[in-house]
């Protein structure tokens, strides 16, 4: 095993006498790119060689699509299943996530249209938040890693757009949470029973600021479980084309934003060596160029390459041959070339904070100090984070976009 490379299994921790080795957290792994290129086969491919490599695995659809169980060619339901040695396959069901997380708030917010004078039926239908049942469907994640029935986790997440939106809520909610939460409760106690007098408007009572907190305590954990470093990392499926890399570059910027670690970067469907036709010479010279620039703009992170195949990989055995192409002897729990994306250092009586944002341009990149966080902007992604205790009450002197990284330079004291 290469040092510092974690993976599944059984790790060692400082003991003391007597005491016997304890199982590793469960490793995450999150597969994710644009809806047609082959983000689930990629991700079922990835479980099948976990599990042949010894872990226990699970591989997990979070997506709306459902498409795992038609790619692995066995049912998944709602609940971990078995669809091979050591593999088993879920496909959350979001709808249940949604009745059960988001009910009570549900039912509120409800009340409040019909009250306004929406028909009860539209009122209900507008209660669900666009990307709603998503986000809630990964807040599952935390409830797997932490039964410790498993030594890896693949998830196949929603198409990039939806997953940046969904993994960024916390970050949102959280600003919500820890300023308007505790004002918002402390006025419906004290105006609440005056407004009943006067009006049949519906006030928000603890059984809705009780939901939403329970909301915000999951949405956090899996926040903190998807950006740990070491346990959790992102795998980018893109094919070579210049909207598609596009994309995932920008997709790769926003994932640095809000400090999730890519470690391998999946190309899908190369024309092979072995297609000759002169009719696909322009086809492969426009791959060709693409393939050059993921590999130009993603290292560290490995760039794993995957040949168009003569059929469809649908079932064990060609997803099996799938993920040998892709992988090779490596093995694919582990943290294939992942870097922090998110560190803080002394330099001289000034501390830095760096924060990898590829392929940002300076112009793009927006900063406000406030308080204890620093608000940045890349484009249309806003992050507000929570700076360490030992940049609170520094001054900023200095902030740099420079080869695919943000450099903010706080005084010492």
């Amino acid at each position: 095993m290469a040092a510092g490379n974690p993976a599944p299994g059984r790790r060692r921790k400082p003991q003391t006498a007597g005491d016997a080795p304890g199982p590793s957290p469960t490793r995450l792994i999150v597969v994710t790119g644009k809806g047609g290129v082959g983000k689930t086969t990629t991700a079922a491919a990835t479980a099948i060689a976990c599990a042949a490599k010894g872990h226990r695995t699970l591989v997990v659809s979070t997506d709306p699509a459902h498409s795992l169980a038609d790619a692995l060619d066995q049912p998944a339901g709602p609940v971990p299943t078995s669809v091979g040695t050591r593999l088993d396959a879920m496909q959350i069901d979001s709808r249940r996530r949604l009745e059960e997380q988001w009910g009570d708030l549900r039912s509120y917010v409800a009340e409040v249209l019909a009250w306004a004078g929406v028909e009860q039926l539209a009122a209900e239908e507008l209660t669900v938040l666009p990307g709603l049942e998503e986000v809630l469907a990964l807040t599952t994640l935390t409830d797997l890693c932490a039964s410790g029935a498993h030594d890896v986790v693949v998830v196949d997440c929603a198409p990039t757009a939806e997953t940046l939106r969904l993994l960024s809520l916390p970050d949102v909610l959280g600003w919500w949470m820890r300023r308007l939460f505790p004002v918002s409760r402390q006025l419906t106690g004290l105006v609440g029973p005056m407004v009943r007098q006067v009006t049949t408007v519906p006030v928000a009572g603890p059984a809705q600021f009780e939901a939403l907190e329970r909301l915000y305590d999951r949405l956090t954990a899996v926040r903190a479980l998807l950006a740990e470093t070491g346990r959790s990392t992102i795998r980018l499926v893109t094919s070579p084309e210049q909207v598609v890399v596009a994309e995932t570059r920008r997709t790769a910027t926003y994932l640095g934003l809000f400090g999730f670690a890519i470690d391998a970067v999946v190309v899908n469907r190369v024309l092979p060596d072995e297609v000759t036709d002169p009719w696909f010479d322009r086809w492969r010279a426009a791959q060709a160029e693409q393939l050059a620039v993921v590999q130009d703009s993603f290292g560290p992170a490995p760039v794993l390459v995957s040949p168009l195949a003569p059929e469809e990989p649908v079932g064990h055995a060609r997803l099996k041959a799938f993920a040998g192409r892709l992988y090779g002897r490596r093995d694919p729990s582990r943290d294939l070339g992942a870097v922090s994306p998110f560190r803080v250092d002394r330099q001289g009586d000034d501390w830095q904070l760096a924060l990898d944002l590829p392929f940002a341009d300076r112009d793009e990149v927006a900063l406000v100090r406030r308080d204890a966080e620093l608000i940045i902007t890349v484009g249309t992604y806003r992050r507000a984070l929570l700076l360490p205790d030992a940049l609170v009450g520094r001054t900023v002197t200095k902030a740099t976009v420079r080869d695919g990284r943000l450099t903010v330079t706080f005084a010492g004291r």
